[in-house]
């Protein structure tokens, strides 16, 4: 699984985060980071074109043949039980994954428009990095899901 964010300057704590989720997860869902910078017009105040050239980047950085998620606040909800599903799902269908989670504007009408699945964590928006320990651990839990495991608690 290819996890594709926007930017590439994060506290430590939410490196930390990543990191520990990240690292749980087994080789048959290995989870890898793509940073993707952040574009210069935001230092211009252009926040339109900003949006535009990261996405223009996500899409090129996504592996050829790949199923593609944006995670966006308008997309569905899964329950940690149906995600596990998902996974499941995912794991079975013999393709790499890419999830896309955007900047501090979002993703753009391309980015949305190529995913063939929008998840939303939330309803409430959330800070784009703190996005990527949310993600990671969410499919270390579908995982432990899947497999049994005690971590998952409902």
């Amino acid at each position: 699984m290819h996890l594709l964010a926007a930017g590439t300057r994060q506290p430590a704590w939410i490196n930390t985060g990543y990191d520990e989720f990240a690292k749980r997860l087994p080789a048959e869902c290995k989870l890898l980071l793509h940073e993707i910078p952040l574009s210069t017009a935001r230092k211009r105040a252009d926040l339109a074109r900003a949006v535009r050239d990261e996405g223009q980047k996500m899409l090129a950085a996504l592996p050829d043949g790949a199923g593609v998620v944006a995670l966006d606040v308008n997309g569905r909800s899964f329950s940690s039980e149906a995600l596990a599903r998902q996974l499941g799902r995912w794991l079975q269908g013999g393709r790499d994954l890419a999830l896309m989670i955007g900047g501090p504007d979002g993703l753009t009408r391309e980015c949305l428009a190529r995913a063939e699945l929008k998840w939303s964590l939330s309803p409430m928006t959330l800070p784009h990095g703190l996005v990527r320990v949310l993600v990671a651990e969410q499919l270390y839990r579908a995982w432990t899901i899947l497999k049994g495991h005690p971590y998952h608690r409902a």
